[in-house]
């Protein structure tokens, strides 16, 4: 009786949205990205395995090591998805990653035997260590130091099974984690001291101290471990240690490469692009010298706020020197370009004036793609308005509108007189967005004082935060109150009262100023 029990209607639409609801967080994460992404792992895997497994025979023998491999692969994967999630939807970067580990995997499985064939009394392992180098300052170039740490140790466990394992009374095994320790004190090093890439000798310098880390642990290992003579534990750990520092000339040499293949951007190329010797920066002082003194400020003003919640300066400058390029084309309808001419705005309708204002963002965009300009600096350009209001304009329309006695029902819409986008994605471009808009209105100020710098700055700050501008960039108010505070002493700074020039007792104040 109880299976021909009826059924209220509302009870079954519960049920079926309840399924519905379940079926939907099963689904959700199997999609196309994550597809892929578990191709990529599983092709890694047996690739990494065919190595591992070339003086293998038995079945018994590769089964053991397939099991090994496939725990540190999902090992390595489960990190990637934990803190560096966007590689899952980039999968150019997952495959270029995990061809450089293939590569470097199959040199030292390559490398090592031959060594151990030509049956030397000096260490064969050396290369593996110049391998773990090559990951740790390749990824923290590419990404950061914690994604690098990780990754290295991952590939270190994997290149002490290719590297280190040997036939010992008919058995594979590893002989111990000498290895494991070398390797893992080069990726160390490299990783936590490297940064930034700001001058061309840094590199050189991180495996200058890489190789003496690496030299003593070799060495100590030697000794601890072994009978070894200190001649030959001197020279195995010169072996170690020449390998690390001929490694950093090498990635020194294949820097731009690098940068290429991972679509990256070092703080050596963004110094690069901060010379005012580059053509649109060049192009942007001659042909609108107001809007280049504007963005020099921007810089500055951004550069003290980013380093003053721990991110990119020197990205935020370089950002905020090209953020108004797209001005160029059209550089007299911006008030900074006037030259004490009336505004050429005046002439033309509002909507027209706003189709000119809002042009310079896409003019840019288009600008910086012609020019080369990496999409890391691009971004400035596109979000340094967002999809705020051009409030002025808006503003114009309508009084016109109220002089031409429009109906109150047919109103403006503000998402007509909205920047199209896209909102900062980053905490370094949403900075720009703030200093740009603040500067302009401390500019307009008639008198500037501390105080009135500290409103303007909290007020603009404020609406951005509440018309949803740092919605993409995780932007807490923690933060967005230490970048206010460091604008407000960059501009205060900047805008100082000065003394007023005495007045010569025999001398007319006219003659005075006109000196």
């Amino acid at each position: 009786m109880a299976l021909l029990k009826k059924i209220s209607p509302r009870r079954s639409r519960v049920r079926k949205s309840v399924f519905a609801e379940r079926f939907s967080q099963v689904s959700r994460p199997i999609n196309t990205d994550s597809v892929i992404s578990i191709s990529l792992l599983i092709l890694f895997i047996i690739i990494c395995v065919l190595i591992l497994a070339i003086q293998q025979q038995t079945f018994m023998q590769v089964f053991p090591i397939a099991v090994i491999v496939t725990l540190i692969s999902i090992s390595g994967a489960v990190y990637i998805f934990h803190y560096q999630k966007r590689m899952l939807r980039n999968h150019i970067r997952v495959t270029t990653l995990i061809t450089m580990f293939l590569i470097l995997l199959a040199s030292d499985k390559i490398i090592t035997a031959k060594l151990i064939t030509l049956g030397t009394k000096y260490t064969p392992m050396a290369w593996a260590t110049g391998t773990a180098v090559i990951v740790a300052i390749i990824l923290t170039i590419a990404y950061d130091q914690r994604f690098a740490i990780g990754m290295s140790i991952f590939y270190c466990t994997l290149a002490c099974l290719v590297a280190e394992p040997t036939i010992i009374e008919s058995k594979y095994q590893i002989i111990n984690i000498d290895l494991f320790l070398i390797m893992m004190t080069g990726a160390f090093t490299c990783t936590l001291s490297l940064k930034e890439i700001r001058t061309r000798i840094k590199l050189l310098q991180v495996s200058a101290i890489a190789s003496m880390l690496v030299f003593i642990m070799a060495f100590s290992l030697e000794l601890f471990n072994s009978d070894t003579s200190i001649t030959i534990a001197t020279v195995n750990a010169g072996l170690h240690a020449g390998v690390t520092m001929s490694v950093g000339l090498l990635i020194q040499s294949l820097l731009p490469i690098i940068e290429k293949t991972f679509h990256i951007v070092t703080s050596m190329t963004l110094l690069d692009y901060s010379d005012a010797n580059q053509p649109l920066l060049k192009k942007l002082a001659m042909e609108a010298p107001g809007t280049f003194s504007h963005s020099l400020l921007i810089g500055s003003i951004a550069e003290a706020a980013a380093e003053s919640i721990g991110r990119n300066g020197l990205l935020c400058r370089v950002g905020a020197y090209y953020h108004d390029i797209g001005k160029l084309n059209k550089s007299t309808y911006f008030i900074e370009n006037e030259s004490g001419s009336g505004s050429r705005h005046k002439e033309l309708a509002p909507t027209m004036s706003l189709l000119i204002i809002i042009g310079h963002v896409k003019d840019g965009i288009e600008m910086a793609r012609e020019y080369g300009l990496p999409g890391v600096i691009r971004q400035f350009i596109e979000t340094h308005h967002g999809t705020t209001l051009v409030e002025h304009f808006y503003n114009e329309a309508k009084k016109l509108r109220a002089k031409k006695g429009k109906d109150k029902g047919d109103e403006l819409s503000e998402s007509e007189f909205r920047y199209p986008g896209p909102k900062p994605r980053t905490k370094e471009a949403a900075i720009v967005m703030i200093s740009d808009a603040v500067e302009g209105a401390v500019r307009s100020l008639p008198e500037i004082t501390p105080s009135k710098i500290e409103t303007v700055v909290h007020n603009i700050a404020m609406r951005r935060l509440q018309d949803g501008q740092f919605d993409e960039c995780d932007m807490s108010l923690r933060e967005l109150s230490q970048i206010e505070m460091s604008i407000s002493k960059t501009l205060a700074a900047h805008y100082h009262s000065r003394i007023a020039y005495p007045k010569p007792v025999d001398q007319p104040m006219e003659t005075l100023s006109s000196s």
